[in-house]
């Protein structure tokens, strides 16, 4: 049976979940809320905690290093948009964020806070296995990219 909740289907295009069980994905959709945010509001900036990953629904957010709002003043990491996610790091690290999130317009965002996510790979050894494995990956290519690091 296909799964329609739409939360499935961009859970399969984030690394960190993509291979994963259709059941270990349910039990992500179950955990996920959603937060609307308005244009021009800073979601987080470098150097705060990181206790959550972000998808967006629908709204546009810019991903930037430096301390300035002048666009001229920041080193833009991507602009995402619908379906795209950020953050997702936040989940397996003990580290800051990296970067500054900001939205561009109005924006619709499903937030999984680390403390779900952590008791969810309590209670999953596969997820908790899958999890460890793309992470590790993605530390290596983040050490390669001078920009995120």
């Amino acid at each position: 049976m296909e799964n329609t909740n739409p939360m499935f289907n961009i859970l399969e295009k984030i690394p960190l979940f993509k291979d994963l069980t259709d059941e270990s994905k349910t039990l992500i959709c179950n955990n996920i809320t959603m937060q609307y945010y308005p244009k021009n509001h800073m979601i987080f900036k470098k150097g705060d905690a990181g206790d959550s990953m972000f998808i967006i629904k629908k709204g546009l957010v810019k991903i930037y290093l430096g301390e300035s709002m002048d666009p001229d003043d920041q080193t833009i990491l991507a602009n995402l948009s619908d379906n795209a996610f950020f953050g997702e790091m936040a989940l397996v690290s003990e580290n800051p964020r990296n970067a500054n999130a900001y939205t561009m317009a109005e924006s619709e965002i499903f937030i999984l806070k680390k403390d779900d996510f952590n008791n969810l790979i309590a209670n999953n050894p596969a997820l908790a296995e899958q999890v460890s494995t793309e992470f590790i990956s993605r530390v290596k290519s983040n050490d390669q990219n001078p920009k995120m690091s």
